[in-house]
C-alpha cells in the first residue's frame, strides 16, 4: 500500500491517532474548567506550560533541535506571546464565566478568523464561493451562540474568548511565515518553557499562589493538561501527520469541540441546548467550508515545524487550527 496521503484509505493506526489527539484537544476546556474553580488563572497556565516544558524539553535537547529555534528567538517569543501566554491566559480567565462547552465550541470559529489573519499577514487567501459561505456560516454560528446562548452577564467571557480565537489564528501564521524551517518539537518545548518563565513574576507579583493545596481533582486536571493535552498532544500530532498528510489532519478541527460538549455535560452536567446543537452545526459547517482543500496533499517530515504550519493551514494559508492548545 502506498503511502497514506496518496491513497484514500486511512490505516486503522491512523484513525486511532486521530481519535487519541480529537480527545487529547478535546478535554482542555473541561479540565480549566474544573481546575479554574480553586486556582488563579494564572496559576493554570504557569504550570500547564511548565509540565509541558519539562516533558518535551528533553526531548528536543536529545534531537538537538532546541539551540536551532532560540537562535529565531523574536518569532519565537512573538508566537508564544499569541499562542500560549495571552490565549491561555484569557481561556481559563473566560471559563470562570461560561461553560466549558461554549468555549470549546466559540474556538471552532478560529479557521474562519484565520482567514482574515491570512489578510493581515499579506498572504490573503484566494477565496472560493464555498469558502465564503463558511464564513457565512461560521458567523452565523457564533452569532447564534452569543446572542442566544449566552446570558448577558456573560459576555465579557465571550469578549475574553473572542481574544484567544484571534491569538488561535495569528499562531499558525507566525509558524508558517518565520519558523517554517524549524523543528516542530524545538518550538513547542521552546515556546512551553518560555511561557513558564514569563508567568514566573506575574504569578509573584499578582499573589495567584494557592493558600492551601488544592483538591485532588485539580491538582489532576493540572497535570493532565500538561501531559496529555500539551506534551502527549504535539507528540500524537506530529505522528498523526507523518501517517494521514497535513491537510487531513485539518479535520481535527471539527471533533474536538464534539468531544468538549460531551466533556462538558457527562462529567459537569452542562446543558446541551437546542441553539447549542445548532450553533455546533453551522460553526463547524463553516469551518469545514473555509477549511476546504483545493490542492493535492503534500507528505510532511513529522519533526518538522512546516509539518505544523501546514497543519494549521486552511485553504493555502494560515485559516486552520493553532498548534499549541
Amino acid at each position: 500500500m502506498g503511502a497514506p496521503w496518496q491513497d484514500d484509505q486511512v490505516t486503522r493506526r491512523g484513525l486511532i491517532l486521530f481519535a487519541a489527539l480529537g480527545v487529547a484537544w478535546g478535554i482542555p476546556y473541561l479540565l480549566i474548567k474544573i481546575a479554574v474553580g480553586e486556582l488563579d488563572p494564572a496559576m493554570v497556565v504557569i504550570s500547564r506550560s511548565a509540565i509541558g516544558a519539562l516533558l518535551l524539553l528533553p526531548v528536543a535537547i536529545f534531537r538537538r533541535q532546541l539551540i536551532p529555534v532560540l537562535r529565531r528567538w523574536k518569532p519565537l517569543l512573538a508566537y508564544t506571546l499569541v499562542e500560549i501566554v495571552v490565549p491561555w491566559f484569557f481561556l481559563s480567565t473566560a471559563e470562570q464565566r461560561l461553560p466549558s462547552s461554549t468555549a470549546g465550541l466559540l474556538l471552532a470559529a478560529i479557521p474562519v478568523v484565520g482567514v482574515g489573519v491570512a489578510v493581515v499577514m499579506g498572504r490573503p487567501a484566494r477565496l472560493t464561493a464555498s469558502n465564503w459561505l463558511g464564513i457565512l456560516l461560521g458567523t452565523v454560528g457564533v452569532a447564534a451562540l452569543v446572542g442566544l446562548d449566552v446570558a448577558g452577564s456573560d459576555l465579557i467571557g465571550v469578549a475574553q474568548l473572542s481574544l484567544v480565537v484571534v491569538g488561535y489564528a495569528f499562531g499558525p501564521a507566525i509558524l508558517s511565515r518565520w519558523m517554517s524551517d524549524l523543528p516542530g518539537i524545538g518550538v513547542v518545548a521552546a515556546s512551553l518553557a518560555l511561557a513558564a518563565l514569563i508567568y514566573i513574576p506575574i504569578v509573584a507579583v499578582t499573589g495567584s499562589f494557592p493558600t492551601a493545596w488544592p483538591s485532588p481533582g485539580v491538582v489532576g486536571s493540572v497535570i493532565a493538561l500538561g501531559v496529555v493535552c500539551s506534551a502527549l498532544a504535539f507528540l500524537l500530532m506530529f505522528t498523526l501527520i507523518a501517517e494521514i498528510g497535513p491537510m487531513r489532519m485539518t479535520t481535527i478541527t471539527y471533533l474536538n469541540p464534539a468531544v468538549a460538549i460531551v466533556a462538558g455535560a457527562l462529567v459537569l452536567g452542562e446543558a446541551v441546548t437546542v441553539v447549542t446543537i445548532i450553533g455546533f452545526a453551522l460553526v463547524l459547517g463553516g469551518s469545514y467550508l473555509v477549511t476546504r482543500k483545493r490542492a493535492p496533499e503534500i507528505p510532511a517530515d513529522p519533526d518538522a515545524a512546516p509539518a505544523v504550519a501546514e497543519a494549521a493551514e486552511g485553504v493555502e494559508e494560515e485559516t486552520g487550527p493553532a498548534a499549541t492548545r
